[in-house]
């Protein structure tokens, strides 16, 4: 009957409701959580307590003039389940042209940046800010008019090649981001199992 009515009385979006009980002094208690369900991508805001465990890391802002962003495109880690991938997208499109093209001067391939659109306005997702997290991390769906933010596949597929191959060179002691991003790994799994 408990749970029968939990379950009535409690609403989940985007996600899997949790119920734990617990034992504690001979009497139960009963607590629901939320498991965020992420999809590949899709656009998603993070929760403050993760940047407050990574604040060494001079990571990007999490709020900027009271508004939620920046907004970020989410990719599962093939390698872990538990991992996920944020990219951070800006609409200062016109400066991350000017640095892609004075990179693209001296590197053969630049892996900074992708450019591409959303919402139909050009953005610029900041390969160069990737970082892992986990799901408890997610605060919600980036959507808009009740729908979830869409892009192109051949987008999605570009930002995820580019990503795997910034991850890539990062196994090989080369740092596109301006963080240890496997350090932040190893930081959230180690986190995941105590």
């Amino acid at each position: 009957m408990l749970l029968a009515t939990l379950l009535a009385t409690n609403k989940c979006v985007d996600g899997q409701m949790l119920i734990k009980i617990y034992l504690f002094e001979g009497r139960f208690f009963v607590r629901n959580e939320v498991k965020m369900k992420v999809e590949n991508g899709k656009f998603y805001f993070i929760k403050d307590e993760f940047f407050d465990i990574f604040k060494d890391y001079k990571l990007m802002q999490n709020k900027e003039n009271g508004n939620k962003r920046p907004c970020y495109f989410c990719f599962n880690d093939p390698e872990n389940k538990e991992i996920i991938w944020f990219v951070p997208i800006s609409s200062k499109v016109d400066k991350y042209k000017v640095i892609y093209e004075n990179k693209k001067k001296t590197r053969k391939k630049v892996y900074n940046f992708v450019f591409g659109k959303v919402l139909g306005k050009e953005k610029a997702f900041l390969i160069q800010n990737i970082f892992p997290t986990t799901e408890e991390y997610i605060e919600s769906k980036y959507q808009n008019k009740m729908k979830d933010v869409e892009i192109t596949e051949t987008l999605k597929q570009e930002i995820i090649g580019t990503s795997m191959n910034v991850i890539k060179l990062a196994k090989k002691g080369i740092n596109i981001p301006f963080y240890d991003i496997l350090e932040m790994k190893n930081i959230l799994l180690e986190n995941k199992n105590t």
